[in-house]
């Protein structure tokens, strides 16, 4: 395979969509593929990128610079990584998580992470595990409910 990652672009949209969905296990229409382009586009913060072979793009992985508030210290942050499912074990996502480790020492990070939910322990887990990673603790979230009028 003769790899080679970009950064994304609005031609991407369509199969940035099938990718995220694969992500979410829910449908991601293209213009919300867009929207994301266009969220990264203007934030100085987050990148967004695909790894293709020729002109087929195989995955992706957005990156985000992850500032320290309790200490003088950033983060390279792999907020999103998807493998096309007909090329997984195939060397795409390693060359993914090198490029975002490359990035995070060109923006002067002290390493890198990333949040893997329950579920991915199979595959993803030990697929992090075995590039080097390790598990320091957990995500904790509260949605935030519509109010009733």
């Amino acid at each position: 395979m003769s790899l080679y990652i970009r950064e994304a672009n609005n031609g991407d949209a369509e199969i940035l969509a099938k990718l995220m969905g694969e992500l979410t296990h829910e449908p991601i229409s293209v213009q919300a593929a867009e929207d994301r382009l266009n969220f990264v586009r203007n934030s100085p913060f987050d990148f967004l990128y695909v790894c293709a072979e020729k002109q087929d793009v195989l995955g992706f992985m957005s990156f985000r610079i992850r500032e320290n508030i309790e200490s003088p210290s950033r983060y390279g942050e792999i907020s999103a990584i998807v493998v096309h499912p007909e090329v997984q074990n195939q060397g795409v996502g390693r060359f993914l998580v090198e490029y975002a480790e490359k990035l995070a020492k060109k923006h002067g990070c002290m390493g890198t992470w990333l949040v893997s939910g329950f579920g991915s322990e199979e595959k993803a887990h030990s697929f992090y595990k075995k590039l080097g990673y390790d598990i320091t603790g957990y995500r904790f979230r509260k949605l935030q409910r519509p109010e009733q009028g």
